[in-house]
């Protein structure tokens, strides 16, 4: 049976809360704030989805391929997010709606690339919160904060309060994600300038080579499929940058001002992790690092002794993985707002409260998250599903910029990606070789991943695509490119 959108003989679905899938009435009640946030907050989105990362977790790649396997992985996947994000913005400007990858798949893989892609994303956004309220509990309780112990009350504070603040409204949130974002960038470059005064070149190959690992040497000790293994890791500099364009219907000139934040957000995060890489591995010691939850303090602190710029640091820890708790349940919400507001998801998630904000789009995920963190205490483990899931949305919207270009290249582009589909074929390829490279670090990662997926595709197959509802904004552009080919084979 045909979906909603491809079948106009197809009987009309049962009406939802506020209106007929059709009416007015129903995308009305499913609106969010128009003009919101400019090029400067959107920037900063892009920097606070991923600020955290600097401050730990990537550094556990230095296990996997040791200094030189993880500046290679890095930079590969530096190139990959590069060239994704500038696929993305030109994929962005076409279609400025609050689906982002969702609506680019729709577009050029149809229903199916749609529901897959929006589905592999959500998973990124729904686990990395729920990982990252785990790592604010450890920090809580290693700061003495009010006597706290990392457990559930401090994720339930985490998800409270902050969504409470997305529940007051887009404006307020990304003002206060800009600011939290701001102090820990901040944090990054006093952190620099100090680690970089006890640099010493010969500490970033301190690890012992394995004699048994072909091609190990003492800057790859763990040899060449070290630096495969430490994909992941070199994923934890630049993971949620791609979130940028899920706030579109939220920006001010979103096909101008969602091009430009991209590029600016990427720009600043690799100046970050080339800094941050090279200071705390050359302060500290590649093999101190490797297994440090804390490598930045532990890099301004070798000998355990606590020190100003140390706390400095710590606090500031805390400030990062505040601001990518904060950003990623954003754009967790606003993906499955699109989805359900065009019925891949219960149609009743994508209500909008009076201030125009998706309320059980915050607070669904928000209540999965804690009961996660609590029930699970295994940040990594869901960190490394997020990061299956994320792979996935890559390959598939880097091959949407691809398929789009090649059948419709007269599509309006009112930003097209420097180099073309080159670009975007080397994310894919990227975005292939990371997601087989996940089942090297955590093989039941993936495969937790995979039936979340596996289950999510049957409520679809067997559900969902029967019921999709034309009006939604990425279902008319695709409702749109149909049309337009029916006329041109006339």
């Amino acid at each position: 049976m045909a979906d909603r959108t491809d079948s106009p003989s197809a009987p009309p679905p049962a009406a939802p809360p506020g209106g007929s899938p059709g009416s007015t009435g129903y995308l009305d009640r499913r609106t969010l704030r128009r003009g919101s946030a400019g090029p400067l907050l959107l920037t900063g989105l892009g920097v606070a989805y991923v600020v955290s990362g600097d401050f730990s977790g990537w550094n556990f790649g230095l296990a996997q391929g040791g200094f030189g396997g993880l500046a290679v992985a890095a930079a590969l996947m530096g190139l990959m997010y590069t060239c994704m994000v500038f696929a993305l913005a030109e994929l962005a400007a076409i279609l400025p709606t609050a689906g982002g990858g969702y609506g680019f798949a729709r577009r050029a893989l149809g229903p199916w690339g749609g529901f897959l892609t929006g589905t592999a994303i959500l998973i990124e956004y729904v686990l990395a919160p729920a990982a990252i309220s785990l790592f604010i509990g450890d920090y809580v309780e290693s700061l003495h904060l009010f006597g706290l112990t990392s457990s559930w009350p401090v994720y339930l504070a985490c998800f409270v309060l902050f969504i409470g603040i997305h529940l007051w409204g887009v404006g307020e949130a990304l003002r206060f994600s800009f600011v939290v974002t701001g102090v820990a960038v901040a944090a990054l470059i006093v952190f620099a300038v100090g680690a970089f005064t006890d640099f010493d070149a010969a500490r970033l190959h301190d690890i012992p080579a394995d004699p048994h690992a072909f091609g190990s040497s003492s800057w790859l000790p763990f040899g060449l499929l070290g630096i495969w293994a430490a994909f992941p890791f070199g994923m934890w500099f630049f993971l949620g940058v791609e979130g940028v364009p899920l706030a579109a219907e939220e920006t001010r000139d979103p096909a101008r001002t969602l091009p430009r934040a991209m590029a600016t957000s990427m720009g600043i995060l690799l100046v970050l992790a080339l800094v941050t890489f090279l200071a705390s591995t050359g302060a500290g010691g590649a093999d101190a690092m490797k297994d440090a939850g804390n490598p930045l303090v532990a890099a301004l602190q070798p000998d355990g002794h606590p020190t100003t710029l140390g706390r400095i640091v710590n606090y500031a820890g805390l400030a990062g993985l505040v601001a990518s708790f904060f950003s990623l349940i954003y754009a967790g919400s606003r993906q499955l707002f699109a989805l359900s507001r065009a019925g891949y998801l219960p149609r009743f998630l994508s209500l909008t409260s009076r201030r125009k904000a998706p309320w059980l789009g915050l607070l669904v995920p928000g209540t999965l998250g804690f009961a996660l963190a609590a029930a699970s205490g295994d940040g990594a483990r869901m960190l490394n599903v997020a990061v299956f899931g994320a792979t996935i949305s890559y390959a598939l919207m880097s091959l949407s910029h691809i398929v789009l270009r090649r059948r419709e290249p007269g599509l309006a582009r009112p930003y097209r990606t420097p180099g073309g589909t080159v670009t975007s074929t080397v994310a894919f390829l990227l975005a292939c070789s990371a997601l087989v490279a996940t089942f090297l670090v955590d093989v039941t990662a993936a495969l937790i991943a995979l039936g979340v997926y596996a289950v999510a595709a049957a409520y679809f197959a067997l559900y969902s695509r029967h019921r999709l509802v034309a009006s939604a904004p990425e279902e008319e552009f695709a409702a749109l490119a149909r049309a337009e080919a029916e006329l041109a084979r006339d």
